[in-house]
């Protein structure tokens, strides 16, 4: 292990090495631990992104609740014999639901 400083990468503005190297190691951990969050999030966004273009996944479904994102699924849930639709969609490692109705309207 060198007792020397590591070099910063040549594409990191001056202004963040200057900041970083004020910071003591337990802030330069958390900062470790967001940009790892940070960059598999903005990741996670573009290959999203990607492939709603590649899909032609553009338009928000007219039927489709302010609250629930265009990025949602329709998924049929079985519930004491009846049937019913939930717009059901990811949010990071969860995944969440929203009633839509019942699949059989006269029910």
């Amino acid at each position: 292990m060198s007792y020397e400083p590591p070099t910063p990468p040549a594409d990191l503005p001056t202004d963040i090495v200057d900041t970083l190297n004020e910071y003591s190691p337990e802030q330069l951990q958390h900062v470790t631990r967001y940009a790892e969050a940070l960059a598999e999030h903005k990741a996670r966004e573009a290959r999203f992104k990607e492939e709603s273009d590649e899909n032609g996944i553009n338009e928000r479904p007219a039927d489709l609740p302010d609250d629930v994102p265009s990025k949602a699924t329709i998924t049929i849930k079985d519930i004491n014999d009846n049937r019913y639709y939930y717009w059901q969609w990811r949010e990071g490692d969860k995944v969440t639901s929203k009633y839509k109705g019942p699949v059989n309207p006269d029910e």
